[in-house]
């Protein structure tokens, strides 16, 4: 037995070097596996395989990477001079300070685009939508309005009533003879009977499927959420596809949430996103830079609102979207509101929101009150509780459940997307944002989080340091826990 202790323990403090070797990234991600493999021996290397491993580097993403540039380089080819000499003059260095119009934006335009491939786009008009249902019902509208092609993609695609809709509304565009096209993730949609898509195969539908789950992936999910149909109309935003999504939940009731409907050629980098994803998820079905999938909507119109899709993963080279976050945190001079249903901030944000704080920003956090995930919301609570001390304004979102992933400045820079206020979101899972340059969008926004506060409690610093020594330790394990959350 003695023997067999001390190969067991120089076996696992092998799994030990090889995380601590193996994985070039932040320290406190390393310590945090270091230590469930010292707590669970060989049962917490083997959870570290699953959920731990970094997605850039693994050869099909680092490929994917490679692709994708290479379709983005060549789309930037195609387009007309005009549309060319628009990027030049918001994306190079040489010009970027010669900008006029929305403060903040040339720096950030700068970094979007050469982080995140964010192509900007200035001719857009954007309606946005503040719950599942008015999301739901404009993107079945604009289905049934499609004369060509429809680019569905999504995290999850319920097998319920909702998934159902949606499937016979785009089966019913299929055999109309349009090219309908579904992405779905993999470990996301686990659980779905192929007799779900059935419909639209049968009318002449394509599905597709991210990362099929042959064995548990928890990590590197396409989390990305978006529809085009026709190149000239998109969604993005929060929500996916399910009953819970238009508040039919019983656990979590109406569901807040923030997706915004565009048109303007802020579409064409939509269906771009589609393009590159569906190559790397359905090769054999390859998708080309064909013109009647980017209609012209008039480049330089001058009159509609600036924008900037940016996406980030393992098939970017940065955490593109994270630095987008940490750029508007350091830009902004009176306000940032943040809405989130995850708070487990990277130390880079939690570091700039306290800088904020105590420079006397208006700085104000909202996450629900009615978590689905406990763990992630005990962190959230710690690192709020940091924040507290700073300044910061904090509120527990109670009118069902908050599923907004905004952020806001100064009343004249926002971001709309997918990616979560959290480690998984910045380094882990596919994401898309819209990175939005325009005061009436942004103050729309800012007035809707305010009519949040009527249905949030205040979580102030006297009430937060008056926690049970119970939910002190969930908070302690949990900080932890954090980087791997």
């Amino acid at each position: 037995m003695p023997i067999l202790v001390i190969i067991m323990y120089l076996l696992n403090t092998a799994f030990g070097f090889i995380v601590v070797f193996y994985e070039r990234r932040n320290p406190a991600v390393t310590w945090a596996w270091l230590m469930v493999i010292a707590i669970v021996p060989f049962l917490g290397f083997l959870i570290y395989l699953v959920l731990g491993r970094d997605g850039r580097k693994h050869r099909s993403f680092s490929e994917k990477s490679k692709n994708d540039e290479k379709m983005l380089a060549a789309y930037l080819t195609k387009e007309t001079d005009a549309f060319r000499k628009q990027q030049a003059k918001y994306v190079s260095k040489k010009n970027v300070m010669q900008m006029q119009g929305t403060e903040h934006m040339d720096d950030l335009v700068y970094l979007n685009f050469h982080a995140g491939k964010g192509a900007f786009s200035s001719d857009n008009i954007i309606s946005l939508y503040h719950d599942g249902t008015s999301a739901f019902e404009a993107l079945l509208k604009d289905i049934s309005k499609a004369k060509k092609f429809i680019y569905i993609q999504y995290y999850i695609f319920r097998d319920d009533s909702t998934g159902k809709r949606l499937v016979a509304a785009l089966a019913e565009k299929a055999a109309q003879g349009l090219e309908v096209r579904l992405l779905v993730d993999g470990m996301g949609n686990i659980f779905n009977k192929s007799s779900l898509y059935a419909p639209l195969i049968k009318a002449g539908g394509y599905l597709g499927i991210f990362l099929p789950p042959y064995f548990i992936r928890i990590n590197f999910r396409n989390h990305r959420k978006i529809a085009v149909m026709d190149g000239n109309i998109g969604h993005i935003g929060g929500m996916n596809i399910g009953d819970e999504y238009l508040g039919l939940s019983k656990r979590f009731g109406y569901w807040r949430d923030t997706h915004l409907r565009l048109t303007g050629s802020g579409v064409h980098h939509l269906t771009l996103r589609f393009m590159m994803d569906w190559n790397f998820c359905v090769p054999k079905q390859k998708l080309r830079l064909k013109s009647h999938y980017f209609p012209r909507p008039g480049y330089l119109s001058g009159s509609g609102v600036r924008m900037q899709v940016v996406c980030s993963g393992p098939d970017t080279r940065y955490p593109s979207i994270l630095y987008g976050y940490n750029k508007m945190i350091t830009e902004a001079n009176t306000s940032i509101f943040i809405q989130t249903p995850y708070f487990v901030p990277d130390d880079s944000m939690f570091v700039i929101l306290k800088m904020a704080a105590l420079s006397g920003l208006d700085v104000r956090i909202m996450i629900p009150a009615n978590p689905d995930h406990p763990f992630v919301y005990w962190a959230a609570m710690f690192y709020l509780g940091g924040l507290l001390e700073s300044g910061v304004k904090c509120y527990e979102y109670q009118h069902g459940f908050l599923h907004n992933k905004v952020i806001m400045i100064d009343s004249k820079i926002c971001s709309v997307g997918t990616a979560n206020m959290d480690v998984r979101s910045f380094n882990l899972n596919f994401e898309s944002n819209a990175f939005i340059y325009d005061e009436t969008i942004t103050t729309e926004l800012e007035t809707a989080f305010i009519n949040d506060i009527q249905h949030s409690r205040q979580l102030t610093l006297a009430k937060y340091r008056q926690r049970s020594k119970s939910t002190k330790i969930k908070e302690s394990i949990s900080r932890l826990l954090s980087p791997l959350l």
